[in-house]
């Protein structure tokens, strides 16, 4: 793991997962579906969505995509799709708590002197409550949309657009997602990248490696500012 040269500085981050941890969803999924894996495979049914609209050149929000990855869960299962199944995951995903390690990353990182941005297949509305909820928005310079774009990722549109508005080289944008297909998307629109190597998450084979591999956020400060001496880590 080498640190990227010309050190960017800019990082521009994914969202779900990535920053928020959707596991705490897991118990609409277990009440609606009876399992937690359900709450994998309707995200899983939303990305797949949103690369059959890319493929046939369509258009729908992640909004809409998700709510029709909800209908697939159910149908695969057997179990009816309740109104309140739809409103519990609606207002899930505009609560979600941050992963543990991205508070103390962010912040060491942006006291660095680097540039937060972050871009996301939300909705600007679901966004915004997001980084409230999370208490996030004070430490990110700007906020995405990728439908700003006209199209959502793995477009290249996508991120160009978060890069357009950036106003700064591609070469100083670090792209960190915990999705390979994300990482792959990045890539392809000629970002370097870091794959964040959460619990369950894999990258794809076939697609360019990224930059940076890291198990969290952590371990991106570490690599992009150093590590934090031991008498900070034990609060001497």
């Amino acid at each position: 793991m080498n640190q990227p040269n010309p050190s960017p500085r800019v990082l521009l981050f994914d969202v779900n997962e990535t920053l928020l941890d959707l596991a705490a969803l897991n118990p609409v999924f277990i009440k609606a579906f009876g399992d937690p894996y359900s709450r994998q495979d309707w995200f899983d049914a939303s990305i797949r969505t949103v690369l059959l609209d890319l493929a046939l050149g369509r258009s729908h929000g992640f909004a809409e995509i998700g709510q029709a990855a909800l209908a697939t869960v159910a149908a695969s299962r057997g179990v009816p799709l309740t109104d309140l199944t739809r409103r519990a995951v609606r207002d899930g995903m505009k609560s979600l708590p941050p992963h543990l390690d991205v508070v103390p990353a962010l912040e060491r990182l942006r006291a660095a002197g680097f540039v937060l941005a972050a871009l996301s297949n939300n909705p600007i509305e679901t966004l915004t409550a997001q980084f409230e909820a999370a208490a996030l928005r004070p430490l990110f310079a700007q906020v995405f949309a990728a439908s700003w774009s006209g199209r959502l990722k793995p477009h290249p549109s996508a991120y160009a657009m978060a890069a357009e508005g950036l106003a700064v080289p591609l070469a100083e944008i670090l792209f960190v997602a915990a999705h390979g297909w994300d990482v792959a998307g990045a890539a392809n629109a000629g970002f370097r990248t870091a794959f964040v190597a959460r619990p369950g998450q894999a990258l794809e084979p076939l697609a360019p490696a990224p930059v940076l591999v890291v198990p969290d956020l952590g371990a991106l400060a570490d690599i992009m500012i150093g590590p934090v001496p031991n008498d900070e880590r034990a609060g001497v």
